[in-house]
């Protein structure tokens, strides 16, 4: 089985997901949650784990979490182990309780943890378990509008930071952010995840490129995402690449460099969007009804070919 990719670095910030075997429940009664989070707890005590956000549905879990220390797999191994061998224990049961290994993203967190908080906070809504997510028990949500007393263990601050001054305006702010849009609405921020690893900026990735993958002695058979995060080019590499097979000059240069960075590029819709001066929706647009014109006209279909060749580093 191929293995995941862990980047683990002090002061880390993750989305984090497991989920049952088979997609069966991990929690079959109130009690189950509540040990759940008492695993949280001694998680933050015994191994530094900074909780930030978590949502424990019927089969997975969502978490928020930070590790000052750079210990991902040991803070993980405890609250999953942990769990399983209660709720084992309790069944009389043997075997995996979750479904393979837990999958960690690692994000920017400035850029995407209050888009993430509130993503994770609004899943009981999508499942229609409850209206309003201050309804829900097993959130954090009910301790960032200030509806129940805060555990130790869990970290608020942080979060609400981006909402106001002190923590009461915060509470407000944040609950409007969360609930006063219809969530249908709201963009799912996980669609902007790059090769299943990491959530943030071009600079973010880059930078994570560079820090802890490197290009020489990468082991892309074992780790397959590795590939991917090892030979992604930037928008500006595309840009000049793209020059380079048809010319700056010519009259569709953009479209096709547009096109290429969104369609096979990885980088989301604001990104492209800045590095040409448009908006999101416009840089979609464009690149759906350029794909359009490429199907239908021979002559573009076979420039299109001829970029695909030639940029080596794009899967096209």
């Amino acid at each position: 089985m191929a293995r995941p990719l862990r980047i683990q670095y002090p002061g880390a910030f993750y989305h984090v997901t497991s989920r049952g075997n088979e997609k069966r429940a991990i929690f079959k009664s109130n009690w189950d949650r509540e040990k759940f989070r008492s695993y949280l707890e001694s998680a933050h005590d015994r191994y530094g784990a900074t909780i930030h956000v978590y949502c424990l549905m019927d089969n997975h879990y969502h978490l928020l979490l930070e590790t000052p220390i750079g210990n991902l797999s040991k803070i993980l191994h405890h609250i999953n182990g942990a769990y399983t061998t209660y709720f084992n224990t309790k069944r009389r049961r043997s075997g995996h309780l979750f479904q393979g290994r837990y999958k960690a993203i690692l994000v920017e967190k400035d850029s995407y943890g209050k888009e993430l908080s509130r993503y994770i906070h609004l899943n009981p809504i999508r499942a229609g378990l409850v209206d309003r997510p201050s309804e829900y028990r097993w959130s954090s949500y009910p301790y960032y509008v200030g509806r129940e007393k805060k555990p130790d263990w869990l970290t608020t601050e942080s979060i609400l930071g981006y909402f106001g001054p002190d923590e009461s305006s915060a509470q407000k702010t944040y609950r409007r952010f969360v609930e006063d849009t219809s969530w249908i609405e709201i963009k799912n921020p996980m669609k902007d995840v790059f090769a299943s690893t990491l959530l943030g900026s071009q600079k973010f990735i880059t930078w994570a490129r560079e820090q802890f993958i490197g290009s020489e002695n990468v082991d892309t058979r074992n780790i397959p995402v590795l590939k991917e995060l090892v030979e992604r080019p930037s928008l500006e590499q595309i840009e000049r690449k793209i020059e380079s097979i048809i010319g700056g000059k010519h009259p569709l240069y953009k479209k096709f460099c547009i096109h290429v960075s969104h369609q096979h590029g990885g980088f989301s819709l604001k990104e492209i969007g800045a590095y040409y001066g448009m908006r999101g929706s416009a840089v979609s647009q464009s690149s759906r009804r350029f794909k359009v014109r490429i199907l239908e006209d021979n002559k573009l279909k076979k420039l299109m070919g001829d970029i695909d060749r030639r940029m080596k580093f794009v899967e096209c």
